[in-house]
């Protein structure tokens, strides 16, 4: 009997996600005959099936584009708000599914699709993921659909500040995208040359960064580069999350006590008032993981893609298909979900920083 695939994208759209729904669609199709439907909106779309006939029509030209032709959103299959209540609607799901006698859904997503698929799985959905997330931060992989395109995006507007930031003898600190994970950050303040990088896996001290940004003063550079991870956290609001974690406070607590970071406009004035030099704030925001993918992002997303698709030829469930060097393999999701890809301490990239003079803060 001829096989049918869904396809769906959750979480933040990102660039390279059409790209992979192009070649699962079409490796699937031309290379196996099977059918092939998308669930619009992400997890929202599987539960009130909502469908895209997915044929090669569909699939021809969209290699190229940002975004997701299927839409996202990022519900939660166990709490979803239906008419103003919050249910778990994970039933439903899986017999959506089974009304459309799919033999695998194909979830696109980062960290939280990751543990929505697995739930999924455990009721009996048979599942492949794909990895995507600019933060570049999914545990398995060595890499994930859409970072390369935001590094590049980043790395262009650290750049770009140069010239202001010279022209007017200012800080600036520039906000950067990563909650956890710091790549996104310390790959684009590598590349881009930045005085400073602060990311969440090595907690900083503002008096740490303004003295050196003051040394750089007094050697004659009147300006500098910040680059700020929105996750980035001072030392003394990790010891106080490292000592609930090390007691057990439950995750709530913690959540309540990130609250408290400061925003990079503190950090700012912070900084001006400590050094003299006048600070201004530029926040990149959503147009990291906006337009279309670069190259290597296509690339990891076809080879991705068709992987997903020969994992189900082999019936291989409940597995993530994951760049491997140049090759994928497939990392079961109960392996993936709940974890996290963090900057190791002694990565070549924190090694490099240091090694350059570059200040982390700590």
């Amino acid at each position: 009997m001829t096989k049918s695939i869904g396809i769906l994208t959750a979480g933040g759209d990102s660039p390279g996600l059409n790209a992979a729904i192009r070649a699962i669609g079409k490796s699937a199709i031309r290379q196996h005959g099977w059918n092939v439907i998308g669930f619009k909106d992400g997890f929202r779309g599987l539960m009130q099936n909502r469908i895209i006939r997915l044929d090669s029509d569909m699939l021809s030209g969209i290699l190229t584009k940002g975004g997701t032709i299927l839409g996202t959103g990022r519900d939660k299959p166990h709490k979803m708000d239906v008419g103003g209540s919050v249910m778990d609607m994970t039933d439903v799901m899986v017999e959506n599914a089974a009304h459309h006698e799919l033999d695998a859904l194909v979830c696109l997503g980062g960290g939280g699709t990751h543990k929505n698929a697995y739930r999924l799985a455990n009721k009996g959905l048979p599942i492949v993921t794909v990895p995507k997330t600019i933060d570049n931060d999914l545990y398995g992989t060595d890499g994930s659909l859409g970072f390369d395109t935001a590094l590049g995006i980043a790395t262009e507007a650290v750049d770009r500040l140069h010239s202001t930031a010279h022209s007017h003898h200012r800080i600036i600190v520039v906000e950067i995208m990563g909650h956890n994970a710091g790549w996104l950050t310390l790959g684009a303040g590598l590349g881009g040359g930045a005085d400073v990088i602060l990311i969440p896996e090595v907690p900083y001290s503002i008096g740490t960064i303004s003295n050196a940004i003051a040394l750089r003063k007094s050697g004659g550079s009147t300006f500098s580069i910040v680059a700020v991870a929105e996750g980035a956290i001072s030392q003394r609001l990790a010891s106080v999350v490292q000592e609930i974690e090390e007691r057990g406070g439950p995750r709530d607590e913690v959540k309540a006590a990130l609250t408290e970071r400061r925003s990079t406009v503190e950090i700012a004035r912070q900084l001006e008032d400590r050094t003299g030099l006048e600070a201004r704030v530029t926040i990149l925001g959503h147009v990291q993981r906006g337009g279309a993918p670069s190259p290597a992002d296509r690339i990891l997303a076809t080879k991705l893609g068709v992987a997903a698709t020969a994992a189900i030829a082999d019936g291989e469930m409940g597995v993530m298909v994951a760049s491997d060097g140049e090759g994928t393999k497939r990392v079961p999701l109960s392996e993936v979900a709940g974890k996290k890809h963090l900057v190791p301490q002694d990565h070549p990239w924190l090694e490099t920083a240091r090694a350059l003079g570059v200040c982390l803060g700590d």
